[in-house]
């Protein structure tokens, strides 16, 4: 008995000595101000020495080992200096394949990159504020609201609308989806009966999420599309009117407002009138073509945007952000909380709390990244207008290449509604899909533009995608100048 609070003394004595040790080498993950400065520096002299050549950089580098050399350097139990570790990513991450940051970025629906985004997420990354729930971050949390409610006025959402800042369109689209259903009672025992209706030029996120949404043994109607590529209003009464008829039960109507192949709008205001009229739920996926909104042309193209009752839109394309921010809108608050609310016994802290709608509440996510501050600093700092202009910018250069292109003997039937032009070559001989997949691997093997490439109606397209904010004049020039050299080299073989 005489030796047992020595010999727990001893035991607490050697522990703490285990701690100390152990914190010597746990505070190497809190590098000193002159660490933190030389690290710093450096990095900052790599993406300056990046902007500053981003004009004179290609938009796609072939490489033979496609960054492999990174799987060089694995993961070790020591750190390496920053200098090896920029010059890992100079060679095998910065370097090959597409280039996202440069205007020359024509393929697919580019993004952006706005310099005041990175300082944003710098900040986000250093003071780590939660802004899942508003107990925890209330200034983060209204923060996004605030810009919740500014994109809602946007689209013309009332001010019962909520949402949520998504890492893209693709979850975005999912917790419309999953909004849907449940604001539409469709539980398992519906599924087989229950109804969605779509366009063939959907974006690919959709039937992914009626997937994973556990729809997808609904009955999926693909509507027919006028020469456009766009939904016929019609042709969708008279289906919901079949299906009635044969006791299935039209739930869901989902329209496209910027398709990511041609960028058609499906007529949204005639469809909204009629899932209003049958009490159908009413998805706009306007992840590409929304912001498009700001523009007096996008305005009266996207009218009736504002009849959806929910609503996705990508700051991370329109807005021209860094990859992974997606917005979801939902017009009517209450659905969107049903679907994605749940209170665990070690949340109850934050009950009293409910000054402001808390994004945890309003999403499958519960820890989250402050994405908010990537998108108000940029808008706080530049203002409306030039994201305004900017758009404005992407729409006449459209226009512009659709003209020139057709000078150069290509074919480009339709006009564009957006920013994306679909053409095609046609070859004096041989097959013209042979033909433009030739095109299309010279042009990026050239690297100086990316461009992409799509199916319509069984024929090889090339697409034009005019999104990329350091996109100008000069750069389709450089693009018509490319195609004009690569179909001339490829005319004479």
């Amino acid at each position: 008995m005489k030796c047992e609070i020595p010999c727990a003394h001893g035991r607490a004595q050697d522990m703490r000595k285990k701690i100390l040790d152990l914190e010597k080498i746990s505070r190497l993950l809190e590098p000193s101000p002159r660490e933190r400065k030389e690290v710093r520096k450096k990095v900052i002299s790599y993406t300056e020495e990046f902007l500053k050549s981003i004009e004179k950089l290609k938009a796609y580098n072939v490489t033979l080992d496609k960054g492999a050399g990174i799987l060089d350097s694995p993961i070790g139990e020591k750190g390496i200096p920053i200098d090896d570790a920029l010059g890992l990513l100079r060679e095998n991450v910065d370097f090959p394949g597409l280039n996202p940051a440069s205007g020359g970025h024509l393929g697919y629906i580019p993004g952006g990159g706005i310099y005041f985004s990175s300082l944003a997420d710098y900040m986000a990354d250093i003071f780590n504020r939660y802004a899942g729930v508003f107990f925890a971050g209330p200034g983060a949390v209204r923060m996004e609201n605030m810009l919740i409610a500014w994109m809602s006025k946007v689209a013309g959402y009332p001010k019962t609308a909520a949402g949520n800042l998504t890492t893209g369109g693709s979850l975005a689209n999912l917790m419309g989806i999953v909004t849907a259903r449940d604001a539409m009672n469709i539980s398992a025992k519906d599924i087989e009966r229950s109804v969605i209706y779509l366009s063939k030029q959907v974006h690919h996120s959709v039937d992914k999420a009626i997937r994973i949404a556990g729809l997808k043994e609904c009955v999926l109607r693909c509507l027919p599309l006028d020469e456009k590529y766009r939904i016929i209003p019609s042709a969708l009464e008279r289906q919901i009117q079949l299906d009635r008829k044969n006791k299935l039960n039209p739930f869901l109507v989902i329209a496209s407002a910027g398709t990511t192949d041609v960028g058609a709008i499906d007529p949204l205001s005639e469809i909204g009138d009629i899932a209003r009229k049958h009490r159908t739920w009413y998805h706009i996926d306007a992840a590409y073509g929304g912001f498009f909104i700001l523009t007096d042309e996008g305005k009266k193209k996207l009218s009736g945007m504002e009849k959806s009752d929910s609503l996705v839109i990508d700051p991370h394309k329109g807005l021209f952000l860094p990859y992974g921010l997606g917005v979801l809108l939902v017009k009517e608050r209450k659905f969107l909380n049903a679907s994605h609310f749940y209170q665990a016994n070690y949340m109850q802290d934050t009950l009293s709390h409910t000054e402001e709608l808390s994004p945890a509440d309003l999403s499958p996510e519960l820890t989250k990244h402050f994405r908010g501050l990537r998108l108000w600093l940029p808008l706080k700092l530049h203002g409306i207008e030039p994201f305004r202009t900017c758009l404005e910018e992407k729409l006449l250069l459209a226009k512009y290449f659709h003209a020139e292109i057709q000078k150069l003997g290509f074919e480009s039937q339709l006009e564009p509604e957006l920013s994306v032009v679909v053409y095609r070559y046609l070859p004096r001989k041989g097959r013209a899909d042979t033909f433009n997949k030739k095109l299309l691997d010279e042009v990026v093997a050239d690297g100086r533009v990316f461009i992409s490439s799509t199916l319509l109606n069984g024929k090889f397209t090339l697409r034009f995608a005019c999104l990329a904010f350091r996109t100008h004049l000069k750069t389709v020039d450089t693009l018509l100048k490319v195609l004009k050299e690569k179909v001339k080299i490829l005319e004479r073989q």
